[in-house]
């Protein structure tokens, strides 16, 4: 099991659990923290799904993607540290990984 720290909107740090392969959108989802809507169910279309990373070391993530930037450029919250969680696929390399859920645009 990957685990994986969420901080949700209202600033309160909850850990999740979810086996590798799945995304980080799916995993954060299927263990209730239902305000990551994730309109486009993770096609990489929508950005409601958006969050920032919080753990250090970035360079464990995949690059961005074309599409992912060009989703990210059109919310008012992008940071240096966001991602979309659908484009983030669990491994045992991103075990313990923190996030945060960005705001709604």
């Amino acid at each position: 099991m990957i685990r994986i720290l969420v901080r949700d909107r209202q600033g309160n740090d909850r850990t999740v659990e979810a086996e590798p392969g799945l995304s980080l959108m799916e995993a954060i989802r299927e263990n209730g923290l239902d305000e990551l809507i994730a309109l486009c169910g993770g096609c990489c279309s929508c950005a409601t799904c958006h969050v920032y990373v919080r753990s250090p070391d970035l360079g464990a993530l995949p690059p961005l993607s074309g599409d992912e930037n060009d989703l990210l450029e059109s919310s008012d919250h992008r940071q240096s540290a966001s991602r979309l969680s659908c484009q983030l696929t669990l491994s045992a390399e991103l075990d313990g990984l923190a996030v945060e859920i960005a705001p709604e645009d």
